[in-house]
């Protein structure tokens, strides 16, 4: 293994003196048996990072030891992600040593639109299976790039339960044909995992989502560990470079909260450290997103350093805010709809 980190290392010049052994960072056993490594590195440039910026930051992390990569169809750069790992497998990485996730787009939910957008992803990242496909959101709504929140596709629709498994039992078709090792689920909510754990073959081992220390989802949380299902958090830092249509002025960030600063402070860390190690000890897969070389670095150092005190963990708990910012307001089906009909803040599903 170290023999192929160090010959990646060697192509960058800053990877040379700061390589992280992958076999160093902490996995998590799904209940499919699979092991994902506990730390990933996310690849959504959002409006603002260009294809080969974020083909270049993957190229980065395989040489200093990221070996999960959570990519999805969306982002448009799985072909140039694959250009990378298809040069890294030539130079000596093997298919296993690395776990990647991909997405299910919304405009790909019908029947016969799941296996040919999955093989797409499968040809751009240069690979003959997927580690990980994710449903990438409950609804089947869409919308054009760089849009606002006012945007609405004329054929959203809300949740339906149906339509949803009718996508899920091609998303287990994936598994049987070897394409898939494992699927899973993307910010969905109880009442809808719920629907979907009683009617599923094959139940997901993951339900990615929104997870930071002003947004922890605890009921959501103990709900998934409860029934074996892993949370993969996205946002772990509070996306302090989503777009600006997921704005609002209600908005927090953890990095700058007190209790974060004052932790970070007192061990002479960054706060973001303190948000990834915390999500880490918590028992989440976060998947901060970088293109910086030292904060890439220093995020997967983080899962190897020294873990937070229990006290700093129970200090940490008692910041929630339930400020969730990666709200979704595109997805809605319908005009003056609150972005919280998405998630089903009353514990049932928004009807039509």
């Amino acid at each position: 293994m170290k023999d192929i980190i160090m010959q990646a290392a060697i192509e960058n010049a800053d990877a040379r003196d700061a390589v992280v052994d992958p076999s160093l960072i902490p996995y998590r056993t799904l209940h499919s048996g699979a092991k994902i490594p506990g730390i990933g590195l996310g690849t959504f440039g959002s409006d603002h990072v260009s294809h080969d910026a974020v083909a270049g930051a993957v190229r980065y992390a395989v040489a200093i030891g990221y070996r999960h990569f959570d990519c999805a169809s969306v982002y448009g750069n799985e072909a140039r992600i694959g250009e990378v790992f298809g040069r890294m497998f030539q130079n000596g990485l093997r298919r296993d040593q690395v776990w990647i996730t991909s997405k299910l787009w919304n405009d790909k939910h019908g029947e016969n639109d799941v296996i040919p957008a999955c093989e797409k992803s499968l040809s751009g990242l240069q690979v003959d299976y997927l580690d990980l496909y994710l449903v990438h959101w409950p609804f089947p709504n869409h919308h054009p790039p760089g849009c606002d929140v006012s945007a609405r596709n004329l054929h959203a629709v809300p949740y339906i339960h149906e339509n949803y498994m009718r996508t899920w039992r091609k998303m287990e078709e994936l598994v049987d044909r070897g394409l898939v090792r494992n699927i899973g689920t993307s910010n969905m909510t109880i009442p809808k995992m719920q629907l979907l754990l009683r009617d599923a073959r094959i139940k997901p081992v993951v339900n990615e989502m929104e997870l930071h220390p002003h947004f922890q989802q605890p009921e959501f949380f103990r709900y998934l560990l409860e029934r074996g299902i892993q949370p993969i958090g996205y946002s772990p830092l509070g996306s302090p470079a989503r777009p600006e249509r997921d704005r609002t002025p209600e908005d927090t960030s953890p990095t700058e909260d007190p209790v974060i600063r004052e932790i970070a402070k007192r061990r002479g860390e960054h706060p973001a450290v303190v948000c990834i190690k915390w999500a880490i000890q918590r028992g989440q897969i976060p998947i901060p997103f970088s293109t910086n070389p030292r904060n890439m670095l220093s995020n997967l150092q983080t899962a190897v350093s020294e873990p937070l005190s229990a006290d700093d963990m129970k200090a940490i708990e008692g910041i929630d805010r339930n400020c969730r910012l990666i709200k979704g307001q595109v997805f809605l089906w319908k005009d003056n709809q609150s972005w919280e009909d998405l998630w089903d803040v009353n514990g049932v599903i928004t009807p039509a």
